[in-house]
This record gives structure tokens, sequence and C-alpha cells, in this order.
């Protein structure tokens, strides 16, 4: 159905485009919000605008979703869609910091079909397709296997005091690569408890998904992807063995929340 060592280029080609912009690498870069708190540097929009044409071209048939395009309807009527977020953690990128990626799933009926992150400044490159198993940089990811829910390493700069038996560890602004420590065994926990964007996600739970990762809301269910309305509440990924306790765990915080 598509080219994978296509997209692959693709996708390293778009996040190639985006370390040569990077302050990291002590590049100016101009930098707006779109709202109070929102950033957005010329970075996404050259990446969104290559990424659309090259992911165009290589699956005309496919609709289009992502943070730095106006979203249009005719998406949901087409059998394919290319979710994607050109930078995922644009706070980190502005700041010169490495965690940040280019994200890019195609999903098919709701559910993703393939996944790619690349985060050159880490220098790391991400995929999975369904069914077939999750890589990075060429080796094989199995995720976490924690069986119980104490001690459970977390990516987050602070835990709420109810949580203090948890354990931090790095947290880079990308959600995305926060999902995918999780199926690299780097964490056993990664929840959110607010409205986020497929965009967002869309690759990197598919990733952790066939790492072996438990994936769900953060009530426990399913998540669809090119809905109407692109967004989710709350997002939960796991060890599997730990999945039902940190559902439990959350469930009074979530149902005030959504």
């Amino acid at each position: 159905m598509i080219d994978h060592d296509r997209l692959h280029d693709i996708v390293a080609q778009a996040g190639a485009m985006a370390l040569a912009r990077w302050p990291g690498h002590g590049h100016a870069l101009k930098v707006w919000e779109k709202v109070p708190g929102s950033p957005v540097c010329e970075a996404d929009i050259a990446v969104d605008t290559f990424l659309k044409r090259e992911l165009g071209a290589l699956l005309p048939s496919a609709g289009w979703l992502s943070e730095e395009t106006v979203d249009h309807p005719e998406r949901l009527a087409r059998g394919l869609c290319w979710l994607v977020d050109p930078i995922d953690g644009t706070r980190d990128f502005v700041r010169g910091r490495a965690g940040w990626s280019v994200s890019v799933a195609l999903v098919s009926e709701g559910r993703p079909l393939i996944g790619a992150l690349s985060a050159p400044a880490r220098g790391e490159y991400w995929s999975a397709i369904a069914g077939q198993g999750a890589i990075r940089n060429g080796f094989k990811l199995v995720a976490s296997r924690r069986a119980q829910l104490s001690g459970s390493r977390v990516p987050a700069d602070s835990l709420a005091r109810v949580d203090a038996d948890l354990v931090t560890v790095e947290k880079p602004n990308s959600i995305a690569l926060r999902i995918a420590m999780v199926g690299a065994n780097e964490a056993d926990l990664l929840a959110t408890i607010r409205w986020g964007f497929e965009w967002d996600i869309a690759a990197a739970t598919l990733i952790a998904r066939e790492a072996g990762a438990a994936v769900s809301d953060v009530f426990g269910q399913p998540i669809a992807f090119n809905k109407r309305d692109p967004r989710a509440f709350g997002l939960l990924v796991t060890a599997p063995a730990i999945h039902a306790a940190a559902v439990e765990r959350l469930a009074d915080r979530a149902a005030k929340s959504v």
C-alpha cells in the first residue's frame, strides 16, 4: 500500500529540516504565540508545509490533519488520514532543548496503521507498523513489564502528593516522546488528565502498543482517531500489569476534570 522506505526518508528529512533551524545549534528563530501560552515558530510551519506536500504525493488518497494546518472536514470521508505534528514539544525546541520530535501517523478507520517519530536532536528515529512491532534506531522495542504500580517510573517534573510512591524520570516536552518511553522500557507509566489533540499522540501510541504497552484513555477505554472533533480527553500508557491499578488511581481525578 505504501513505500515504507520513502516514508522513512520523508520523516527523517523533516527532522533534519527542523534540526537545521534548532536554536540548540545556535540558529536564530522567529517565534510567536498562536494563543497565549501556545508557542509556534517558523520551523513548525516549514516542516508542516514539507510534510503536507511529500506525504500527499506519497499517498494522494489520504486525508490530512495537522496541528499547523487549518482542519478541513473532507478528511472524514477518506478511509485513510495522515495525523501530523510537525514539531511536538515546541517549548523545548525554541529553548534549544532536545525533547522534541516530528510526529507522523497514518490512520485507518480510527486506528493508527503506521507511526514514526524523528527526534534528531536526541539521535533517535522511532517507528511502528500495526501488527509488526516497534523499533528505535533499528532495534526492536520491548515495553516495560513492571508488575506493581508503586515505584513506577513516570516522565514528570514533579508528582502530586498522592503519587509520592512513584518515581520521576526525564521528561521531554514532547508528549510523543514521553509515550514512547514506556514502549522503550524507560518509563512504566504516562498519564494525562486534560484535553489534548490526536496529532500529538497517534504515532507514539502505536509505537508503545506495538512494543507491548497498554494504551487507553484515562478511563481505560480505547482511543479513536480522525474524529470530527480531533481532541481526546486523558491518556494512559503503562506496563500492561499495572494498567488497571493506574485507571483506578486516576478515576476520581479524571472524573472531576473532564
